[in-house]
């Protein structure tokens, strides 16, 4: 990067679940003027705390916090919104004379802040309700099944029980009459109005990235369902309102506690699902990760993850 780049500089922290970013950009915090942008699609949620590891009140008040608590969990927060709010908080961030760092592990966002948005139909609540009612029949390796039909190469990348992503890709299908793999244009990066420097946490050791992301989903689950992610989850029920079908409810953890509030798993088998599911996640972001060539990636393992952030980050002379 062109260090004597006009552009104002902002700085991203990416890594998979349990890689530490929200600590370290804590801890970055500390040594310099910052607002931290969250990168996360499940930090939007009001209601939902204890499922997506979301900043504590302190951890809040500390430092700006921004994209956090924005949205209720019967609502959508789709990556053009994402978009558009964070070239406008970056602007403001910047024009305050504090250094933007949009932290999180929500690759999408990423990937659609600095390549743009494909000319994709919007939401369609009655076509992705009918398709919700469709599945409820035949179940999604069904409508997977369907997709392969119209959409042979979506269907490809997509796994059979991928619910949020094969109802958006049949969704897409039914609006505009074309596959969405022909409206993926691939599309080159886009000139952000700002200089943009991504650092990535990942593990030297993999296994050790597993038992961080057990004790973790352990502490969320907590000793009795009175307490932890089962109550969270069946106080979000309770409001009447809210269907596991909704993108809020299908975050990793939170589908899991509510199929165990169904009767449909023990807690045995909740704690095993939702290790599962998270370890999963972390493997996708880290193949995210991987196709970012410009990343400069720091061992989230090593002696002080944090300490080497800032040191980079300071060399920038920024």
């Amino acid at each position: 990067m062109n260090t004597s780049s006009s552009k104002p500089l902002a700085v991203a922290i990416m890594g998979p679940t349990a890689s530490g970013k929200t600590a370290a950009a804590l801890a970055i915090a500390r040594e310099r003027p910052v607002e931290i942008i969250s990168v996360d699609s499940a930090l939007v949620y009001r209601g939902m705390d204890i499922g997506t590891a979301k900043p504590t009140a302190e951890e809040l008040a500390a430092v700006p916090h921004h994209l956090i608590d924005i949205i209720d969990p019967l609502e959508a927060y789709s990556v053009a919104q994402f978009r558009a709010d964070t070239l406008r908080l970056v602007d403001e961030i910047s024009a305050r004379g504090k250094l933007p760092l949009l932290v999180g592990g929500t690759m999408m966002y990423f990937k659609g802040l600095t390549e743009g948005l494909d000319d994709l139909p919007t939401a369609d609540a009655e076509v992705r309700a009918a398709l919700d009612a469709e599945a409820a029949r035949i179940g999604w390796p069904g409508m997977h099944e369907k997709l392969r039909q119209v959409d042979p190469v979506t269907a490809e990348r997509l796994k059979p029980n991928d619910a949020q992503r094969i109802n958006r890709a049949l969704e897409i299908y039914q609006l505009s009459g074309r596959p969405m793999s022909e409206l993926l244009t691939g599309r080159g990066k886009l000139e952000l109005p700002f200089d943009l420097v991504s650092y990535a946490l990942e593990p030297s050791d993999r296994g050790v990235l597993h038992a961080r992301i057990a004790l973790r989903f352990d502490q969320m689950l907590g000793r009795r369902d009175d307490e932890g992610i089962v109550a969270e989850v069946a106080q979000l029920r309770a409001r009447g309102d809210l269907s596991p079908t909704l993108p809020s409810m299908r975050c990793v953890g939170y589908r899991q506690t509510w199929d165990y509030l169904d009767g449909r798993i023990t807690r045995a088998e909740l704690r095993e699902a939702g290790i599962i599911a998270t370890r999963q996640l972390a493997k996708r972001q880290l193949t995210w990760l991987r196709s970012m060539p410009e990343r400069i990636v720091v061992d989230c393992l090593g002696k002080d993850p944090s300490g080497a952030l800032l040191q980079q980050i300071s060399a920038l002379g920024r």
